[in-house]
């Protein structure tokens, strides 16, 4: 019965009260009872509660659901169960951005058999540096396509290196992965870097690359895209919270977008599931710091 007080009060001063209360089916003095009532301790609550989720929703992007809004709360101190969080934004229509059906643009090369599967589909790491995995997307914009390579680390769960440029050749991931070293030195001998059977992953060219880092290289089968899921799961991520929502008229300002979005967004501020609702900075500088005392 509340939310039909709660109607008509919104509607106070558009339309006769004696209507709609008619239309509603309840009672002049019932509404009446109600308006003047004081308004409860839970009432008040919940209305300041909705206004720090629509905050936080808003500070998103509109990208975080109930899961990620209530690990945001908690981190600024506010303490609520996720089913009172999804109930608030239900009835206030807040709905998280919805990925698209993916389309795959990966170019596979002949199985090799000497490129080994060092993953398992075990996308974790105990530290920064010694197990990455990468692939290629990419980007529309109004003049063509930009590719987007990516290296993220399985430690940390954060974009350690990336190149962008108007093609997919070998180039593109040998500059992602000069920059994943710069960011994130690998071991010698014992880092891994994965990816699918692309043709730029599985050319001697880019194994050459690798071996003069000392990286070994690792490759899941043709055709299966869950030995690379973690990279997939990067790239959906990557379209439906800020690609799908942007238009590019050129390939500059997709290139600075993106790159705004994983340095400021993905790595320093978005919440990740997998590493208990912190950032992948976050969690880098803990794995770094325990290492340091160690």
């Amino acid at each position: 019965m509340s939310h039909k007080y709660a109607l008509i009060n919104r509607e106070e001063g558009n339309y006769p009260i004696v209507s709609m209360c008619r239309w509603s089916k309840v009672s002049r003095s019932g509404y009446y009872s109600w308006r003047d009532r004081p308004q409860s301790a839970t009432s008040m609550r919940r209305e300041e509660l909705t206004a720090l989720i629509k905050a936080e929703f808003e500070a998103s992007d509109g990208t975080y659901g109930y899961r990620r809004i209530t690990a945001r709360l908690g981190r600024r101190g506010v303490v609520a169960h996720h089913d009172t969080v999804r109930s608030i934004m239900r009835e206030r229509g807040l709905v998280a951005a919805q990925p698209r059906r993916r389309t795959r643009t990966t170019t596979p090369a002949a199985d090799l058999k000497e490129w080994p599967d060092l993953v398992e589909r075990d996308f974790t790491a105990t530290a920064p540096g010694t197990k990455w995995v990468g692939d290629i997307t990419y980007i529309r914009t109004w003049v063509g396509f930009v590719y987007l390579a990516t290296v993220l680390d399985c430690a940390t769960k954060k974009v350690v290196g990336y190149a962008m440029a108007d093609h997919m050749r070998t180039e593109l991931v040998c500059q992602a992965i000069d920059m994943a070293v710069r960011n994130c030195p690998p071991v010698t001998g014992t880092t891994i870097f994965h990816s699918d059977r692309g043709s730029q992953y599985t050319c001697q060219k880019f194994a050459e690359h690798l071996g003069a880092y000392g990286i070994r290289l690792s490759v899941g089968r043709t055709g299966v895209c869950w030995d690379n899921a973690w990279a997939e799961s990067f790239n959906a991520t990557l379209k439906n919270e800020r690609v799908h929502r942007m238009v590019y008229p050129t390939r500059g300002k997709a290139m600075n977008d993106i790159a705004s979005w994983i340095e400021l967004v993905y790595n320093h501020t978005r919440l990740h599931s997998s590493l208990g609702y912190r950032t992948p900075n976050e969690v880098e500088r803990e794995l770094l710091d325990h290492k340091k005392a160690a």
